[in-house]
């Protein structure tokens, strides 16, 4: 869509308000709201702003970056999601000098993007499965419904909440694969339709939004939270991916026992060889590292399989055997991670495993949990950080993950994750004062 196409398009939907959109390194989302008389100018010079006040962006005396708005974005927003018509594009972040931003996530997802190209990859394929939970408010996690795992009504009150977001998505262009309720109370999946990375990760920062926007709207509190209940299963962002060539899926092979082919098995061996340095980005908070323990199927052991859902990265056997379909599915993630840099991390330890030919171990098909530590050393399976601290000491002398990230986000999400650990060691928690003040 050109200039001309674009207006022409906000003139018929009679959009009075173009957001445009970015991303912070943490994950959050920043938006700038242009008037419908500046939308051609915004749209072919770009906006200005001030990148100093951005978590990880600029420092003060840098601080002018230009947000150019990408026009295959461009979504016209549900009704009734504003006072007056509106419109959303995401964009890319310039210098001054008219260089691509380093501090900009989505350009280091492009130059990821980039080097499975010139590794004969064209396309990085990925489908996400974010879980989420509808709490009656933001002040405290006060469930809506008992349902559990495929409930629904009368257990499965939100119900409506969820088929109400879907139609919003869908009118945006959104595809959804289907929607459940998840295993704990007030829990819900919506499967998202597999993508390109690059178009992938916008959606999922405009599905969070959408997720949220509808629960507003009825009064009610949608979070991504990775553990939000001490004594229910966390949230989750699986996320299913392969590698294409030209149509091809390069992960397909008719003749190997699981249709993997040689550079799946690369591809999953260097995921499993880098996990615990990608962690401090797919499971980047504090509360993520409680989600991961053993007994609320989290991940937490470093292992592959076909069928186990108790191991790190799965094979799916949906339409197994079948090449479109044949793919990985990495269970580790959360969905508080920033979607760029989660996608672009497992892609660069996926090409370097295959770069580097990383040999595959052997699938563990047994139940991981149920394993006595005795047989897990025996069989040499390794676990994931138990901690933000443990992820952050992996990832500060990470060679791999500096270079997938850029020197300027590497540093800038270090020095944010330690000042979040420095934080959370000081404060004391309801747990502690109840166990130990009558009785220390």
């Amino acid at each position: 869509m050109d200039i001309k196409d674009l207006i022409s398009r906000i003139s018929e939907d009679q959009v009075k308000f173009l957001s445009l959109q970015f991303t912070d390194v943490t994950g959050s989302v920043k938006s700038l709201d242009i008037p419908i008389a500046r939308v051609e100018e915004a749209v072919g010079e770009g906006v200005w702003f001030d990148g100093s006040s951005v978590e990880g962006f600029a420092r003060i005396y840098e601080s002018d970056l230009l947000l150019m708005p990408d026009p295959t974005t461009f979504k016209i927003m549900p009704v009734n999601f504003s006072h007056a018509p509106s419109a959303l594009m995401f964009g890319d972040i310039y210098t001054p000098d008219g260089e691509h931003y380093e501090g900009d996530t989505r350009y280091i997802l492009k130059k990821n993007l980039a080097l499975a190209k010139k590794m004969g990859f064209d396309e990085f394929m990925v489908g996400p499965e974010l879980e989420y939970f509808y709490f009656a408010d933001d002040k405290s996690p006060k469930t809506l419904d008992n349902g559990g795992y495929f409930d629904s009504v009368p257990l499965d009150e939100s119900n409506d909440l969820r088929k109400e977001t879907i139609l919003a998505l869908e009118e945006i262009g959104i595809h959804v694969e289907y929607s459940h309720h998840e295993v704990a109370p007030s829990q819900h999946e919506i499967d998202l339709r597999y993508s390109d990375a690059l178009y992938m990760a916008d959606t999922v920062m405009l599905y969070k939004l959408v997720v949220k926007q509808i629960a507003a709207k009825h009064g009610v509190f949608a979070s991504f939270m990775p553990k939000p209940l001490s004594k229910e299963n966390g949230n989750g962002m699986h996320v299913h991916q392969s590698l294409f060539k030209k149509g091809r899926n390069m992960f397909f092979d008719k003749k190997d026992v699981a249709y993997l082919s040689v550079d799946a098995r690369h591809y999953i061996a260097g995921v499993l060889h880098h996990v615990r340095e990608l962690c401090v980005i797919t499971n980047q908070w504090v509360n993520s590292y409680k989600r991961l323990v053993p007994g609320f199927e989290a991940p937490v052991y470093i292992a592959w399989a076909r069928r186990n859902r108790s191991a790190l990265v799965r094979v799916p056997q949906a339409k197994y055997g079948q090449e479109k379909s044949t793919r990985i599915e990495c269970r580790f993630p959360d969905p508080a991670a920033n979607p760029y840099l989660a996608f672009s991390i497992m892609l660069a330890a996926g090409l370097n495993g295959i770069k580097k030919k990383m040999k595959l171990a052997n699938p563990v098909e047994a139940d991981i949990y149920e394993m006595g530590s005795i047989v897990r050393k025996a069989e040499k399976i390794n676990t994931l950080p138990g901690s933000l601290i443990e992820a952050l000491e992996e990832a500060e002398n990470s060679k791999f993950l500096k270079e997938a990230l850029g020197e300027h986000v590497f540093k800038k999400f270090i020095e944010n994750k330690k000042i979040e650990w420095k934080n959370y060691r000081v404060q004391v928690s309801d747990y502690e004062i109840k166990r130990y003040l009558s009785v220390l």
